[in-house]
């Protein structure tokens, strides 16, 4: 099936096409008979992944970068107040991890992962206050390449298209400010989710001076406690 019918299946909403995709993806995976299933992870799965693996590796994907630029009206926010979560946006690139679960459990761990990150069925509400019903969120899963301390690896990523109505585009210091002030949604804040992922990343030696700097600047503002500075250890790479 060409790629660019595949965009537009993802982006169409209805369980139909989101279980023909999920059947494409495991399709990939089971490809080669035996193999581990890799998933590479950027935000929410590095510290709360809710699955058993094997391994994991530290990795860099190039060509996508890690940004706050993803519209949250359920987990991070609501209708009246979205929040925002992290995506996965083309250009740049992105240190993370890749986990390794047993051949075994693949299928299972992609059945739970699909319906916590490609859920279906959830209004909503766009900027011009049309409502409908869409994938929330509307992730494209792609094979990215990863590089990593076992070799290459590829490894399945959630990524964002800009087209997505989830992409937030660029989002200024007063309105994020207002967004971590403000948006709550059933699993806490914009914030808190911020917060987590900062310590979630520095766990493993990951400095991403974008996320830090929205950190300082809602402490600046008595919205956080500050974030302690931390001394990069030789070697470690900071990203921007």
């Amino acid at each position: 099936m060409p790629a660019s019918h595949v965009k537009i299946m993802a982006m169409q909403g209805s369980s139909h096409d989101n279980a023909a995709l999920y059947a494409r993806t495991l399709a990939q995976w089971r490809a080669v008979p035996g193999q581990d299933l890799l998933l590479f992870a950027y935000g929410s799965l590095i510290w709360r992944p809710d699955f058993d693996y094997t391994a994991s590796y530290p990795a860099r994907v190039q060509g996508y970068h890690r940004a706050l630029r993803m519209q949250s009206q359920v987990n991070r926010g609501s209708p009246e107040q979205p929040g925002l979560v992290l995506a996965l946006l083309s250009g740049g690139s992105c240190r993370g991890l890749v986990f390794r679960v047993a051949h075994a459990e693949g299928e299972a761990v992609l059945e739970a992962l699909w319906a916590r990150e490609m859920p279906l069925g959830e209004e909503f509400r766009h900027p011009d206050g049309r409502r409908s019903h869409l994938p929330v969120p509307t992730y494209e899963p792609r094979w990215l390449s990863c590089q990593t301390t076992q070799g290459p690896l590829r490894a399945l990523a959630f990524t964002l298209s800009r087209h997505s109505p989830s992409w937030t585009g660029e989002i200024g210091d007063a309105q994020l400010l207002h967004i971590f002030g403000h948006a709550r949604g059933r699993y806490g804040t914009t914030l808190e989710y911020l917060m987590r992922t900062v310590h979630g990343l520095r766990e493993h030696g990951i400095r991403d001076v974008e996320l830090e700097r929205q950190w300082h600047l809602a402490a600046r503002h008595g919205l956080c406690g500050p974030l302690a500075p931390q001394r990069a250890a030789r070697g470690q790479a900071q990203e921007r």
